[in-house]
């Protein structure tokens, strides 16, 4: 992997970026669609192409459970299982661990936790996620870490911080296929500042080729997300890549951006699509509702997707009320599409010094 930063705001702490892996290269900041089990939900990999969607995301811990990391490795990597031609980036699954799972032991080794679709005990260490995601063969991959919920107090989060700090070093020190993925450490600290500042420096020793920001858009108010993130930063490398996981609201991206975050991802656009709900450039908009179901116009006059070039809202209410795949599918080629067209025009933004006026657009809005 190879990060160039090829421009600094004098505005703000945004910057403009190139990223290279073996499969693409993208410019930051990039907005990363969510293919949780090696899909992007109801999208093919041609369509995710056509958007020139350019990195996804694919989550270990489902992968994990199925198929099975040694049949995506039996495939040829998770590149020639889903057919996918682009980067991929895969999370260490310690996410999911703490969200989907029943939780049953914590320890400085790992975790005990009785998974989710067949109820049997699995036990995750650092090791072991770093070992499934070099079968899964992505080209950036996450260390493992413990993801602590915003409202915990600072004694178990600066012990939970310790642990994610000594799994780093385990996960870093079992990564050995370093030609061809790039291992991101993650820094946690949950709301409180100093530990936030330790977790950034200490990991900034291991020089890591980049860097994740976790725990973040876990339920804590927004204003405080802010605060926490702009804070971090500041001890953060200039020149390593850096990943906010999880958000991608559209205020939140560009706030992030602003305080020089380069990488984006969440479900959210494809969730939403799924459940009627479109972004556009008036605000959300929920298709179906019974006003759309004669409105013969586009979902957003200035975008330019394949849903809004061909499709009106009356056909999506049509097709989300007869419970009609196709409306999925076109919900959410228009959502991911908007968020990517998003972030291509904050670029322009940051390049033309104009992001702080583009940013009081976008909240306006959102």
């Amino acid at each position: 992997m190879k990060f160039t930063i090829q421009k600094k705001s004098s505005q703000s702490k945004a910057r403009l970026g190139t990223l290279t892996t073996n499969h693409s290269t993208f410019e930051t900041p990039v907005f990363m669609p969510v293919g949780t089990k090696a899909t992007v939900k109801t999208l093919s990999p041609e369509e995710i192409d056509a958007m020139e969607a350019k990195i996804i995301l694919a989550n270990t811990y489902h992968l994990f459970l199925r198929p099975g990391e040694d049949i995506v490795a039996q495939a040829g990597g998770l590149h020639k299982f889903m057919n996918y031609k682009g980067s991929i980036l895969t999370d260490s699954g310690g996410f999911q661990v703490f969200s989907l799972s029943k939780l049953n032991k914590i320890t400085d080794d790992g975790v005990v936790f009785r998974e989710h679709i067949g109820g049997q005990y699995v036990n995750l260490t650092p090791e072991k996620s770093i070992e499934i995601q070099n079968k899964l063969g992505a080209d950036i991959i996450m260390c493992f870490d413990e993801c602590v919920s915003y409202d915990k107090d600072e004694k178990y989060t600066e012990k939970s911080l310790k642990r994610t700090h000594s799994w780093a070093k385990r996960c870093l020190e079992f990564h050995k296929n370093t030609e061809n993925q790039a291992l991101f450490g993650i820094v946690q600290g949950g709301m409180f500042k100093n530990l936030r500042k330790e977790s950034a420096e200490y990991l900034a020793s291991l020089d890591f080729p980049g860097y994740s920001i976790g725990g973040l858009s876990v339920g804590e108010p927004m204003d405080l997300m802010r605060e926490i993130l702009d804070f971090t930063t500041d001890y953060m490398p200039q020149e390593k890549p850096r990943y906010l996981m999880g958000v991608g609201s559209p205020l939140e991206l560009v706030d992030g951006a602003l305080s020089g975050v380069d990488m984006f991802d969440c479900v959210l656009p494809a969730r939403l699509g799924r459940h009627g709900v479109l972004l556009t450039s008036a605000g959300r908009l929920n298709i179906k509702n019974r006003q759309f179901m004669t409105d013969f116009t586009t979902v957003d006059e200035e975008c330019d997707c394949y849903t809004c070039k061909n499709y009106s809202r009356a056909y999506l209410n049509h097709l989300f009320r007869s419970q009609e795949m196709f409306g999925l599918r076109l919900n959410t080629i228009h959502n991911i599409n908007f968020l990517l067209k998003l972030m291509k025009n904050l670029r322009e933004a940051i390049n033309n010094g104009t992001e702080l006026e583009f940013r009081k657009k976008i909240a306006q809005v959102w």
